[in-house]
């Protein structure tokens, strides 16, 4: 697919104008500079055409933090594009470093255009004229912010676009799998690892990556995608506004992925926080891979293995033995293990069982321990099926639904777990009543009692 590179100084408007050619909210965007630093990827679509739009962070001196990197990232997107949009302020005029970036894009002889950000108005048009030294003839006006010039900018940008491909039932197919975990914890370097390349910035300094970055690879001819996130502290550490919204991003990853790769620092252990992101995952039916990383570092293996179980038993029993592995970022111990969990792991989050089954098994698992008596009568099962997958959810309707026990409700569910060999995923189990519709909507022949419930 084409790819459109969009770059510039820090804090000219580049995410804001990558998020508003996307039409959502694809990238951070904070009024400090240097908030992007990774090489953030989003589908861009004009009209019948479509390509790859490439957010990038901002060109620093080498003097500033993390320069280096971040210039890579920049150099990296340049070199692999089709077209370079050169984003500058409009309303600053033409800066040294503007002139600076000009010259590395003629450079390399990717056709480009300038994309002069921060023009609200039409009076203030005429501030593009002073762009012109750049060397680059197409100047394109815009406001990222309020959308002004938007629609002739992607005009300029629709020779550079392929033809839209038709939709394809199979990218929704693709697993995609969140890496979350405290700062510092080895993320990013999990994925370069993966990835076989420095695709993200990473650095020894805790809170390097600040947004949710998506990442496509292939493993023998699989597609997957990675969603690399910011460190997940405690919430009382948490104070400054950026962090908080890197925090939202990376739970927020995981409502859209299909489950989750925990990392976890081997030198620290288990810590309490460890548990709170792995709760956050169980809480919306992700499964967890435990990635025990930086094992190169642990001396005493069969120690830290043996205390790592314990912790895990005691701090993470409600992930209900949970994969883990021991893996190194560094040196890439471990990892060959990764992928398989992963395919197992993702037939069952997608498996389908048939309604014939689910109520064979849950008739045999009522024979087999009697429901519990409620009030003069029993508790009584009549029918069950199963809603939907990802993760697998079943529906049973009773009697009774709200004096179903939590105990009971467990032994169901490991009854459908081990039937369905469902393992290694959570398993959703709710209870509905058959009458539930007479109760919005009687029939005639019902009335409603004082205090009672419908009766004939």
């Amino acid at each position: 697919m084409s790819t459109v590179a969009l770059v510039g100084r820090p804090n000219v408007g580049k995410s804001s104008l990558f998020n508003r050619l996307l039409k959502r909210s694809a990238a951070l965007v904070d009024d400090r500079p240097g908030v992007t630093r990774d090489r953030h990827y989003g589908r861009l679509v004009v009209d019948d055409r479509e390509g790859l739009l490439v957010d990038t962070g901002g060109f620093e001196l080498a003097s500033e933090p993390l320069s280096g990197p971040v210039n890579t990232q920049i150099n990296l997107a340049v070199e692999e594009c089709d077209l370079v949009v050169l984003v500058v302020d409009g309303l600053l005029g033409c800066h040294p470093r503007d002139l600076e970036l000009a010259a590395l894009i003629r450079r390399t002889g990717r056709p480009a255009l300038v994309a002069v950000n921060k023009i609200d108005s039409p009076e203030k048009e005429n501030l593009g004229a002073d762009f012109y030294q750049l060397g680059l003839e197409n100047i394109q006006p815009v406001s990222a912010a309020h959308g002004l010039g938007v629609e002739d900018l992607k005009t300029a940008l629709y020779p550079y676009l392929e033809e839209a491909l038709k939709s394809d039932d199979q990218a929704a197919e693709v697993p995609k799998v969140a890496v979350i975990g405290r700062p510092n914890a080895g993320k990013s370097s999990l994925i370069n690892r993966l990835l076989g390349q420095n695709r993200l910035v990473v650095d020894s300094t805790p809170g390097t990556t600040r947004d949710a970055v998506d990442v496509t690879l292939e493993i023998e001819g699989r597609p997957y995608i990675l969603v690399d996130t910011a460190g997940v502290r405690r919430k009382g550490r948490v104070s400054e506004k950026l962090e908080k919204l890197s925090v939202l991003r990376a739970l927020k990853s995981l409502e859209r992925c299909d489950l989750a790769i925990l990392v976890i620092d081997a030198a620290q252990g288990l810590a309490d926080q460890d548990a709170h992101i792995a709760g956050y995952a169980f809480e919306r039916g992700r499964p967890v891979i435990l990635a025990v990383n930086k094992w190169d570092t642990v001396t005493e293996k069969n120690r830290v293995r043996a205390d790592f179980q314990k912790d895990l038993e005691l701090k993470m029993a409600f992930l209900e033995k949970a994969p883990w592995l021991t893996v190194s970022a560094l040196k890439g111990q471990g990892l060959q293990k990764l992928w398989p969990l992963v395919d197992e792991i993702m037939a069952q989050y997608r498996r389908r069982a048939s309604t014939a089954e689910v109520n064979r098994i849950i008739t045999a698992a009522t024979e087999a321990h009697t429901p519990p008596q409620v009030g003069r009568g029993r508790l009584k099962f009549y029918y069950s099926t199963q809603a939907s997958t990802g993760p697998p959810s079943f529906v049973l309707f009773t009697n009774h639904p709200e004096a179903v026990h939590f105990s009971y409700k467990r032994f169901l569910i490991n009854r459908l777990k081990q039937a369905f060999g469902l393992t290694l995923v959570p398993v959703r189990l709710f209870f509905r009543s058959r009458h539930e519709d007479w109760a919005k909507s009687p029939p005639k022949s019902f009335k409603k009692l004082p205090g009672k419930k419908y009766r004939k």
